[in-house]
């Protein structure tokens, strides 16, 4: 190649270069969370029961799988209850479900207010 040939960059037209394209960082999936309205349906719960005496403490993880929302009793203790979205279930058996310490799965559903009834201990007026 001589000094007077013309530079050619591979890909463009003509001898103007073409901008650097940056590479891409590879992106992390995003990790699943609560969205305002079932943070507010599950807050609502959990305020109640607070004002009951029966909860002290939660916990909010959001992971790539699933978004779990924790109750406690004591903040030393294993959690009481573990709200969670797991949009993998949407489809087949609903995301949301409430399970124990134990790990039984208490309801599960489509539907956060329905699935929240199984641990929402409402006072009710009972017929004598």
């Amino acid at each position: 190649m001589s000094e007077t040939d013309p530079i050619v960059f591979p890909g463009g037209r003509g001898s103007a270069p073409r901008a650097a394209v940056p590479q891409s960082r590879p992106t992390t999936p995003p990790r699943v969370s609560f969205d305002r309205r079932e943070l507010g349906e599950i807050l609502n719960v959990y305020g109640r029961m607070v004002a009951a005496g029966e909860w002290r403490d939660y916990a909010i993880d959001a992971l790539k799988e699933k978004a779990v929302f924790s109750v406690f009793r004591r903040a030393s203790e294993a959690p009481l209850y573990q709200i969670e979205k797991n949009p993998k279930f949407a489809r087949k058996q609903g995301a949301y479900s409430v399970v124990t310490t134990t790990g039984l799965i208490l309801k599960r559903g489509h539907d956060l207010a329905r699935v929240l009834r199984a641990i929402d201990k409402r006072l009710r007026l009972v017929d004598a």
